[in-house]
């Protein structure tokens, strides 16, 4: 196959966090596998998440463009994604077949894929039936109403879903070679998502009573966005006077989880390499967003653009890529990924992506290093937020039942808009109404000292306030493009600040306007 385009493989996980690995200065050695792969690939130390919200992040990544602009701004709106072509789209355009293996959670359907064996939080969907034990764990998760559990999952990791997940890839990877194809395959493992529950080995990996201390505690929320303390005080109401002790073994839980993960993740390299592989096959792990895991008083996410949601791992190795190590310098984005392999594979960026081609920085080569200046992120459906006087409550709304379990992502937690970003080492934050914030990110990562009204900090609040409205003008969306006379300039590799880039041939061919249109899941 080596004549052949590389073959492409996403291992997503959903809601990890970027901190608790060894490699990253965590006390415990979580990941052990993911961390040796920063000497044969690249780790980037500035990866962000364009929306910490499940499908926005997913859509964005298959579409190149941010939730404000492809228009699935939340978990609840998949119908409505708004772009020209996205990954699948342009895989299928190159020859490639394309698989699911886990969650999907985005715009796609079965339809659009070669192969698809699809499993969520709960175990198997319908598309996949579970058999036998698999069965048995599956019902057993759904017992958890997305919790947690106080004991060790039972059967063994087999049925684990990663484990299935990989076995689902294995499967689809076989058949691939047996076509002669190159093949993508979203490898979407749905942990370490709650409900938090793990296996032996897992259980005991990390016990609750020998945690490391955490960072920040519920009465750092004082002086925060309203959103920390209306998640704090609903947890409170769900997990009641065992908070505390469900909250330990939750972190225990989600690192057993990651621990899962990363032996999954080597199983899923050994096989590609005993294939002969390994050297065709470009491979990106990542996540989708991250998680409080504890910090705040708080679990899961919900609470705007935060750095421990927005944050993300991202590692890239394989076909094309340069032994880099860390790059702690460029910010990097989910957006990134679809230009990056639309440029790898040698096809066209399609209009409308917003992302930037990371290539030239996998291989070694030159690039324009402002245009990875500035991390970027934006949480928020619109409208007002919501209060404690309006005549709404959880329960009407959807977000519990009878307080059993709680929907972190509601109509408090998503309400409005804010957008962020990151420069340097320093963080600003704004929302609709004006509210701003500003953070060193590096003296301060958990983001527990607001300076923007600290007198000394004025000069780096403006610098940081130019820099958002510039970063927010250059995620404004060109589509629908100027049909009628007007011809768009855009960067083939998706840059702002290529100083050498000027259109040579007739741009009436190769900036063609692209057709009005939209491109929605219920047109496929």
């Amino acid at each position: 196959m080596n004549d052949m385009k590389p073959n492409i493989v996403i291992v997503m996980v959903d809601q990890m966090r970027s901190d608790l690995r060894k490699a990253k200065g965590y006390p415990l050695d979580t990941m052990p596998f993911l961390d040796s792969l920063q000497a044969s690939g690249i780790d980037f130390d500035r990866a962000y998440s364009p929306n910490p919200t499940c499908m926005p992040a997913r859509v964005s990544m298959f579409t190149g463009r941010v939730p404000s602009c492809h228009n699935v701004r939340t978990n609840h709106n998949a119908e409505d994604a708004v772009y020209t072509k996205d990954m699948v789209d342009v895989l299928k355009e190159n020859g490639y077949r394309v698989g699911l293996a886990g969650k999907n959670h985005s715009h796609l359907s079965a339809s659009d894929f070669d192969f698809w064996e699809e499993t969520s939080h709960l175990g198997a969907e319908p598309s996949c039936p579970s058999h036998g034990d698999e069965q048995k764990l599956d019902s057993f998760l759904k017992t958890l109403e997305f919790c947690d559990s106080m004991e060790p999952s039972p059967f063994t990791v087999k049925e684990q879903l990663p484990y299935r997940n990989v076995s689902s890839f294995f499967r689809f990877m076989d058949s691939s070679i047996e076509e002669g194809k190159p093949f993508f395959c979203w490898v979407s493992m749905a942990e370490p998502h709650n409900p938090y529950q793990v296996p032996h080995p897992y259980f005991d990996m990390f016990p609750p009573e020998s945690l490391p201390p955490l960072r920040t505690s519920a009465s750092d929320i004082e002086g925060k966005d309203p959103k920390f303390a209306f998640a704090r005080k609903s947890w409170e109401r769900v997990y009641g006077d065992d908070l505390e002790k469900r909250y330990l073994r939750d972190r225990s839980n989600y690192l057993g989880m990651l621990r899962l993960i990363d032996d999954q993740l080597r199983r899923l390299v050994d096989g590609i390499r005993e294939r002969g592989l390994l050297d065709d096959t470009f491979i990106i792990f990542m996540s989708d967003h991250g998680e409080f895991v504890g910090d705040y008083g708080i679990i899961r996410k919900g609470v705007g653009v935060a750095e421990l949601l927005a944050h993300i791992p991202l590692v890239m190795f394989g076909h094309g890529v340069k032994e880099r190590g860390v790059d702690e310098k460029d910010f990097v984005n989910i957006i990134d990924i679809f230009p990056t392999i639309c440029d790898m594979i040698g096809a066209e960026i399609p209009f409308g992506v917003q992302g930037k081609s990371l290539l030239p920085i996998l291989e070694g080569k030159p690039y324009p290093e402002k245009d990875f200046e500035i991390g970027y992120s934006e949480s928020g459906f619109g409208g007002l937020y919501w209060t404690a006087d309006d005549a709404l409550d959880p329960v009407s709304e959807g977000a519990t039942r009878n307080y059993h379990q709680f929907d972190c992502l509601n109509t408090w937690s998503q309400a409005g808009q804010v957008r962020m970003i990151r420069k340097g080492d320093w963080k600003f934050v704004s929302d609709m109404m004006g509210h701003h914030e500003l953070y060193n990110i590096k003296n301060d990562p958990y983001e527990l000292d607001d300076l923007s009204a600290d007198p000394a900090y004025k000069d780096k609040l403006l610098e940081m306030a130019l820099d958002f409205s510039s970063e927010v003008l250059r995620k404004a969306d060109n589509i629908p493009s100027c049909c009628r006379r007007y011809r768009t300039k855009v960067h083939p590799k998706g840059y702002w600040f290529d100083s050498d880039f000027h259109v040579t041939e007739d741009p009436g061919v190769v900036y063609h306007p692209v057709e009005c249109r939209k491109r929605r899941n219920n047109d496929r």
